[in-house]
């Protein structure tokens, strides 16, 4: 009987060029990446010219819109007014407060009730209790416990930034092998220790995802807020332009929101690849 001879193999993997990364293999030149997002935006604009000076009505009633040129002239007014950048500081500043606020807390908050049973079993409840609660449904509460609009808006920025934080704190402190605790341990590092060299430094990548998230959800109630209770800012510019029946402006202040929201976002985010060099190129590549 013949026997079929096959090829030492040593149990490795065989080695060779390593393949590309799906980010590397669909990457092109910027200067490429920059014309594909610019046309994107031209096109964009080019489409809500054409349907709103058409008056087309397909469903929507594009008639109804703003064209661009009302448009622009709308920004240039409010870029023009000083009433306009007052709005915008007054939003921002109750924006990075309340946010500021709910980060400290809520990566304090996550990694408490990760590391302690006691902790966990205290607070835990209450935090899911009260978690699907919408922060903007907080508003009465807002009104009746703190004794002006400005404190009120802050604590709704806070509570819809602080448990995305929470949550993705728990869940990174909750995903960090144990093998590196235990090798701090066996060199005889204490509790300080592991949580200033492995917890802290092992979560960042999480932490900053549910910074990213709660920034936005910290928009969303914070621009609510201002319409339902502000006397200034964004949020209550736009639905002041909304009553007395000025579309223009409530358009141009949505964008002002978008391009406040992306800012800020975008710089949670620039912050966390900063923050997490030490990741690999393809570990990091995934956080962006």
């Amino acid at each position: 009987m013949s026997t079929l001879l096959l090829p030492e193999t040593s149990g490795e993997a065989p080695t060779g060029p390593s393949l590309p990364s799906r980010r590397a293999r669909h990457a092109y030149p910027r200067g490429v990446s920059w014309a594909v997002r610019a046309g994107s935006v031209t096109v964009t604009l080019a489409f809500w010219q054409w349907v709103t000076a058409a008056d087309v009505n397909l469903g929507i009633r594009f008639d109804r819109l703003p064209t661009l040129t009302e448009l622009a002239a709308s920004l240039g007014h409010h870029l023009a007014s000083s009433q306009y950048y007052l709005d915008i500081t007054q939003s921002l500043v109750r924006i990075l407060t309340g946010f500021a606020l709910a980060a400290l807390a809520g990566v304090s908050a996550g990694v408490a009730v990760a590391r302690s049973q006691l902790l966990c079993d205290l607070l835990q409840p209450l935090f899911e209790v009260v978690r699907p609660i919408p922060a903007i449904a907080l508003v009465p509460v807002a009104i009746l416990v703190f004794p002006t609009n400005e404190q009120g808006i802050v604590y709704i920025t806070f509570t819809a930034a602080f448990f995305p934080i929470l949550v993705s704190t728990r869940h990174a402190v909750a995903a960090l092998p144990t093998a590196w605790e235990d090798a701090v341990r066996t060199m005889g590092g204490g509790r300080v220790r592991i949580l200033a060299n492995v917890v802290l430094p092992g979560i960042l990548p999480g932490v900053f995802g549910g910074l990213s998230v709660g920034m936005g959800v910290a928009w969303i109630c914070v621009i609510s807020a201002e319409m339902i209770s502000g006397d200034f800012g964004i949020g209550y510019r736009t639905w002041q332009s909304y009553t007395i029946v000025d579309y223009p402006g409530v358009l141009v202040g949505m964008a002002t929101i978008g391009v406040l929201g992306w800012l800020t976002s975008g710089a949670v985010e620039l912050i966390g690849r900063r923050a997490t060099r030490w990741l690999p190129a393809r570990a990091r590549g995934r956080q962006q």
